[in-house]
């Protein structure tokens, strides 16, 4: 079986390299294989892994010696759903271009990558205790369509297959097609995702702790109502765990 799994291995990349040359597809100089991903080694270390400290909510980072926690101002006074939101690097740059390509222009050679990023950093913390499902943030039925993938749903079942938490994509649905979030400001975005989630009809969490997963975190909006719908369903805890944190 495993013979049989490394050969279509070999098959696809064989043919991925027939397709697309062995050339890093975000500098478009060195050479980077399918097997890395079609990043260099020099994209690669760009990958900015968030270190404290961080906002004990959102995770934000900051810089400086800050040794106590803290809330940021984003945090600070507002009712989030989720316990605590965690990334594993910082979503600009040439990480950026990464995420934007692979999820709005199917470049999905790059998902081993990003999943690989998430699941070292997500994979210790989510050991430390019990977490009963993972449950990707979903997309509007006619945006799948129109994007053919859900990237937080193939996210979350890599995550799913490191850690052995089972992945529950059917118990969010995205009822309203909400406006992009990448150009609205932080209250705009808040009131374009309210209400715009539901739950599978009869779902009963029964005080599960859930494991949300997205691509990236902003501004926390759309993971918070997505919480909140998880919440009202009867989940005891939310967290949430993205590959890139926006700064």
């Amino acid at each position: 079986m495993n013979s049989l799994l490394h050969s279509v291995k070999d098959f696809v990349n064989a043919g991925l390299s027939f397709v697309y040359p062995e050339v890093c597809q975000i500098c478009g100089e060195a050479r980077a294989a399918p097997e890395e991903s079609f990043l260099c080694a020099d994209c690669r270390a760009s990958a900015r892994f968030i270190q404290p400290p961080f906002c004990e909510r959102c995770g934000l980072p900051f810089e400086g010696a800050i040794t106590n926690s803290f809330e940021c101002s984003n945090c600070r006074g507002r009712e989030w759903f989720f316990s605590q939101a965690r990334s594993a690097i910082v979503a600009r740059d040439q990480m950026l271009e990464v995420i934007h390509r692979y999820k709005y222009q199917r470049a999905l050679w790059f998902e081993p990558f990003l999943a690989g990023l998430l699941i070292r950093r997500a994979l210790p913390e989510l050991g430390k205790s019990k977490w009963t499902r993972i449950v990707p943030v979903p997309l509007h039925p006619t945006k799948q369509r129109e994007r053919e993938f859900n990237q937080a749903e193939r996210l979350g079942r890599r995550l799913s297959a490191a850690t052995g938490i089972p992945l529950d994509a059917g118990l969010l649905r995205r009822r309203v097609a909400t406006r992009t979030q990448t150009l609205l400001s932080r209250e705009e975005r808040l009131t374009n995702v309210r209400n715009a989630f539901v739950a599978r009809t009869g779902a009963r969490l029964h005080r599960e702790r859930i494991v949300l997963v997205d691509d990236v975190f902003t501004t926390g909006a759309t993971t918070s109502a997505c919480a909140k719908v998880l919440k009202a369903a009867g989940a005891g805890e939310v967290c949430v765990w993205t590959v890139g944190r926006g700064v």
